[in-house]
Parts: C-alpha cells; sequence; structure tokens
C-alpha cells in the first residue's frame, strides 16, 4: 500500500503520462460527436467523403507501422480504435448520401421551416373567406369566459435556439470533463503500479524499449503521416467552396486538436534511462537516448503535429467561412 503522506511526484514521466491519457481519453470520444450529428441530421452532407476515405487508409497505415515498430501498447490500441470509427463514420455516409465518393460542393439547404395552421404564409391568403372564419367559431366562444380562440392552432413554441454563449459553454466543459477523466485514469495506473511494484517505475538496467529502428514500421509510419495531412485537404477545400461548415460537430475538431496536443507532448516528455550503475548516465548518453527515441517516433510526431495544424484550419474555419 502506498503511505498516505507520500507526495505526488510530477517527474518527467508522470508529465508524459498525464498527456498520454488526455490524449487517449480524447481520442475515445473523439468520434462520438460527429456520429450524433450525423444522426440528429439524417445526413453526413457535412463531411467529405475523401476525407474520411483517406484518413481510415492512414489508420491502417498506422495500426500496421505500430505493430511493427513496437511502439507502446496504448498507441496501437487507439490505431485500431480510430480504423473502427472511420468504419462507423463513412458506413454513415454511404448510408445517408448513397454510395458515392463525390462529395457535393453546393451550400447544404437550410432546415424547412413549419408554419402553424391557420399563419399566413407567402402562398397563402393573408384573409379567409368570410363564412370559413364564421364556421370555425364554435358556440362556446360566445361566453364571455372562454377567450375566443382557434382550438385549432397550436400554442406557441417555447423553445429558443442555442445561443453561441451556450455553445461554447457546453464544449468547454465537455472538454474539461474528458480532461479531468484522462487525469484520474492516469492517477488510477499510477496507484495500480505503485502497489505492484513500490519501489521504481521502471526496472533498472532493462535499458531504453521502444528506439530500435523497424523499416518497415518507419515506412508505414510515414505513410501514415503523408495520409493523415492529405485527409484534411478535402474537408477543407469543401468548406471553403461551400462558404460553410454545416453539419460538421466542432467538438469533433476540437477534441482532435486537444488529442493531438497532448500526444505530441506526451513523446516529447521522455526521460532517458541509461544502462550504468542505478541508472546514471554517461556524458551525452542522455542526449543520443533521447535524440533516438525522437527519430523513432519522428513519423508519428510529424503526422500528429501536422494534422494539428491542419485540424486548427478547420476550426478557424467555423468563425470566418
Amino acid at each position: 500500500m502506498v503511505p498516505p503522506s507520500q507526495t505526488l511526484n510530477l517527474d518527467i514521466e508522470a508529465i508524459s503520462g498525464i498527456c498520454g491519457s488526455i490524449s487517449l481519453a480524447c481520442w475515445i470520444v473523439v468520434f462520438s460527436p460527429q456520429i450524433i450529428e450525423n444522426f440528429r441530421r439524417g445526413s453526413a452532407d457535412g463531411l467529405s467523403v475523401r476525407f474520411i476515405v483517406v484518413w481510415a487508409a492512414g489508420d491502417v497505415f498506422n495500426v500496421l507501422g505500430a505493430i511493427l515498430q513496437g511502439v507502446l501498447p496504448t498507441m496501437i490500441i487507439l490505431a485500431i480504435y480510430y480504423l473502427l470509427a472511420d468504419i462507423v463514420l463513412l458506413g454513415q455516409c454511404f448510408y445517408y448520401r448513397g454510395f458515392t465518393w463525390h462529395d457535393d460542393p453546393n451550400p447544404l439547404p437550410k432546415p424547412t421551416i413549419v408554419t402553424n395552421v391557420g399563419e399566413p404564409s407567402e402562398t397563402s391568403q393573408l384573409l379567409r373567406p368570410h363564412a370559413e372564419r364564421h364556421s370555425s367559431i364554435s358556440g362556446s366562444h360566445l361566453s364571455p369566459a372562454v377567450p375566443l380562440l382557434d382550438a385549432s392552432s397550436p400554442a406557441p413554441a417555447n423553445a429558443k435556439p442555442t445561443t453561441r454563449l451556450q455553445a461554447v459553454l457546453f464544449n468547454l466543459v465537455a472538454i474539461l470533463m474528458v480532461c479531468i477523466a484522462g487525469i484520474f485514469g492516469w492517477w488510477l495506473s499510477e496507484r495500480s503500479s505503485s502497489n505492484h511494484h513500490p519501489a521504481s517505475h521502471h526496472d533498472s538496467g532493462n535499458g531504453t524499449p521502444g528506439v530500435q529502428f523497424s523499416l518497415w514500421g518507419q515506412i508505414f509510419g510515414y505513410l501514415c503521416a503523408a495520409l493523415y495531412l492529405g485527409s484534411r485537404a478535402p474537408q477543407l477545400l469543401l468548406n471553403y467552396r461551400r462558404k460553410s461548415t454545416e453539419g460538421i460537430s466542432m467538438l469533433f475538431f476540437l477534441f482532435a486538436c486537444i488529442g493531438n496536443l497532448t500526444y505530441v507532448l506526451s513523446i516529447f516528455a521522455y526521460g532517458a534511462h541509461c544502462e550504468g550503475k542505478h541508472g546514471e548516465c554517461r556524458s551525452g548518453e542522455a542526449a543520443g537516448l533521447y535524440g533516438r527515441y525522437i527519430a523513432v517516433n519522428a513519423s508519428w510526431l510529424a503526422g500528429s503535429l501536422g494534422t494539428l495544424l491542419l485540424d486548427l484550419g478547420i476550426f478557424v474555419q467555423f468563425f470566418f467561412v
């Protein structure tokens, strides 16, 4: 058991673990807002089919590269989960719009406004015929205690559209809850590992895992990064042509941005473990191990940093297109 007086040690590995857990939490829920948005609208026209297809292809190479390179198990689990979520989104696109690879550049139609019965519209008469108006009045309306109202007219709707402030607050609360869930998950993991290995989080003398190059792993990793970078172009272009981001969930790309940012930070926050006595490093050894570690993960860093910038571009389109 961990003594109650033991303080929380936020070293470089703890920072990496916290960032990795937040990234994991973001990527677990990242697709949910868009899937719900498509279901709510009964349409997936806001998404570019090519965006999802290229992204799914990148996830295929991500799975292969992660397995061959022997990266962290969480990275492999995430890669498989991404691929499954891509299949769900792609299935929604084909279900709602039919089996087509082409994106309609025309603006999405506005929701149809249904007028109340008895209310004049652009195609109806402003005044109904005299006989029709009097025939609709029942005898009960002759009583002074009963208001003269048409029974067929529905009550006015009290629902108000969501304001910009309400949407911002909802997004902030959702992001905060996911980040807290990620931190809590890291804390549970640390507590469990401390109970089983109270002496140290790492066994000394095992070297630095995950810094061995795999040729095919690197090839698939860079193919994955290239596809990730190319996947955003169709969505950016579709939004620009339509001059609208209608049908796209802002939370979808917010979670993607935060997930990529914390993922990159979790990789950069790496503490090298040397093979010397008590894990001590010789002069320049730690820097060499860190550089090798970054080189092995360079393709995943490039893909995450690149898509982070492009996702920020899509996020900007929410306000300026």
